[in-house]
């Protein structure tokens, strides 16, 4: 594009007359050498981006115009009938006893082309032929001949504008095209800091910022503390360094990654801003999952044969406690049974940490979960510590409803013991801008020390001495991180405050929903299924057999819906659940081919869909969203 301008400059500046072309908002868009040369114009008036009631305003103050008496209505007056667009030719005498012709037209995308032509040779012809009509001779055809040879260059030249009239809008369209398209904020700053180009993406990529910031600074369109974010990388930029960064916005909550690029041609740089928010937040839940399975491999072998040492230990006390021993070696036996058994627990809470867990988000309603954390907490605290639950999120999220509640859970019981004898325990959950969905824990204890602050989510790292293991604030840690999200610890006037924020994730409206019970026999084509089915809305059980079903069938009767293979493990097949259970709407799946006779019973009692299927397949199956009947998808 830098050399395209540059060419494009370059014809220009070989045409003889002064041309000047203003875009739609009234900003230069190109000028050639003579504009700058003809009105002796300063160079931040022949810059791209330069105002064009700034050009007027100090071409009045210089007397280009005669006498103005009110010099800002002269301004006004000329600014509003540039704003019309309209085709115009005039003649007009300049301060310096010269003539000039003045030749607007109109550009299709919005703005207008200038021509300026020095007429002074000509009105000195005219007058010549006024004051001197009676001595019509060589003289006057000379100069009459000398007219019509500048009447045909000037046609050329004319002719030579309107092609490159042309051909700049057409360039100029295709790249405001291809810019607009973007899914990122395409900029260029000139040696001031100044934007001389961009595309309209800024407000979509940084929310709350212009998105007509011709003529801004930098500093203007982003403000100060964004704007303090990336000075040293536009710095660098100037000094001929690309410089590729990310950093967070505080307005938006966004997470930008920018890329400043100099001008190789000019003093200036090309700038490239894109939303990698959702990116940060897969990237961050990825690596979690890398450390988690290096930290099972490093941990499984040592915690497996420190098991095998402890039930050593433990065996060895026992035959102790069945010996003749004196009276004090009891306590000493007891110390240590209770010591192993403590590291039987540690090394439980330790696989726990490392094993195997992923973030499972199914539709969660944020403030049914959290009436539910409240009642499970209750029997936990005692009278003199109150609980209050706070949520402003009334949309259904997609959010692992264990793993939260789980975490949540754990910095209750946390904040309980920090408060002592009694308190106050705060949950307050919102959403960010948008982006995150938050939520606070807050207490009434003392409060974090640094240490802790700066340790806290380290594993083991505990202030409760021998009562603690440590790894409760690492676990909550863990989950945030699975999900993409983040955990902040921080003290108030109050207390200790402790930040979780997730994702935000809106769970789609579906048609239906409900408890469905899947059976399945195979685990990892019931995990697939499942989540299917948590992605239409609806709730899931599970079994793995006949009998499995129908005792949860018998024990659960808001079931909706029952899907089930045909072939199960055990004595009966999933073809039977129709008949076994009567009354539940059941569905059937299988891998079986058309002809196969156990295929041909289950499609004589139940809808059946065939194995593979995705979740396009299974929700017309199932009636979710789609117009025509359930069976009409069996096979």
């Amino acid at each position: 594009m830098a050399s395209t301008h540059a060419l494009m400059q370059a014809g220009l500046n070989l045409i003889q007359q002064a041309i000047s072309i203003y875009d739609s908002d009234l900003r230069l868009a190109a000028c050639n050498a003579r504009f700058a040369e003809l009105f002796d114009l300063p160079a931040a008036l022949t810059r791209p981006g330069a105002r064009f009631r700034d050009t007027v305003r100090h071409l009045a103050e210089r007397g280009e115009y005669g006498p103005v008496d009110d010099l800002e209505s002269f301004v006004d007056t000329r600014v509003e009938q540039a704003r019309a667009f309209e085709p115009h030719y005039m003649e007009r005498p300049r301060a310096n006893g010269r003539f000039i012709s003045v030749e607007g037209a109109p550009l299709p995308q919005g703005g207008w082309v200038t021509v300026y032509t020095d007429i002074t040779a000509v009105k000195a012809q005219e007058s010549l032929l006024r004051t001197r009509s009676e001595l019509l001779s060589d003289e006057v055809l000379k100069r009459s001949e000398q007219l019509s040879q500048t009447n045909r260059e000037l046609a050329a030249t004319i002719t030579a504008l309107e092609e490159a009239r042309r051909e700049l809008t057409e360039i100029e369209a295709r790249t405001r095209t291809t810019t607009e398209m973007m899914p990122a904020h395409i900029a260029r700053l000139d040696a001031a800091g100044r934007y001389t180009f961009s595309n309209k993406r800024l407000s979509s990529v940084l929310p709350g910022r212009p998105s007509d910031i011709l003529g801004m600074t930098m500093e203007e369109a982003l403000g100060p503390q964004a704007y303090a974010r990336v000075a040293p990388h536009l710095q660098a930029a100037y000094e001929g360094r690309q410089s590729t960064f990310e950093f967070t916005d505080e307005v938006s909550s966004r997470r930008i990654r920018g890329v400043f690029t100099p001008d190789p041609l000019e003093r200036g740089v090309y700038i490239l801003s894109q939303d990698v928010t959702e990116e940060t937040q897969a990237r961050a839940a990825l690596q979690q999952t890398r450390r988690r399975e290096l930290a099972a491999q490093l941990t499984s072998g040592l915690a497996h044969d420190f098991s095998n040492l402890l039930t050593i230990i433990m065996g060895m006390q026992s035959k102790l406690a069945r010996l003749d021993l004196p009276p004090e070696a009891d306590p000493l036996v007891a110390a240590t049974m209770q010591a192993a058994r403590r590291g039987g627990t540690l090394l439980s809470r330790i696989a726990g940490v490392t094993s195997h867990r992923a973030w499972r988000p199914e539709p969660v309603v944020p403030a049914e979960l959290l009436d539910e954390l409240a009642t499970l907490a209750g029997p936990s605290l005692p009278a003199s510590i109150t609980l209050d639950v706070t949520c402003t999120v009334r949309d259904a999220l997609m959010l692992d409803a264990g793993l939260l509640q789980d975490s949540l859970l754990n910095l209750v019981l946390n904040a309980r013991d920090a408060c002592g004898r009694h308190g106050r325990i705060v949950i307050d959950a919102v959403e960010r801008q948008g982006v995150w969905f938050e939520i606070t824990v807050a207490d009434t204890g003392p409060g974090f020390t640094a240490e802790a602050l700066a340790r806290g989510r380290d594993p083991f790292f505990t202030t409760k001495g021998g009562e603690g293991s440590g790894l409760g604030l690492a676990m909550v840690y863990d989950m945030t991180k699975l999900a993409g999200g983040d955990l902040r610890l921080a003290n108030t006037d109050a207390g200790a405050q402790v930040t979780l924020r997730l994702p935000l994730r809106r769970a789609e409206a579906v048609a239906r929903a409900g408890l469905v019970l899947l059976v399945e026999d195979a685990p990892e084509l019931r995990e697939s299924v499942r989540e299917m089915l948590t992605g239409m809305g609806f709730s899931v059980v599970e079994a793995s057999s006949v009998a499995e079903a129908i005792l949860l069938a018998e024990g659960l009767p808001d079931i909706a819906l029952v899907l089930s293979d045909i072939a199960l493990e055990g004595d009966r097949p999933g073809a039977a659940l129709p008949d076994l259970l009567p009354g539940h709407d059941v569905r059937l799946m299988t891998s079986l081919p058309p002809g196969d006779a156990l295929r041909r019973q289950a499609q004589a009692s139940a809808p059946v869909i065939a194995k593979p299927f995705s979740a396009e397949d299974l929700a017309r199956f199932l009636g979710v969203g789609a117009a025509e009947a359930p069976g009409a998808a069996t096979a």
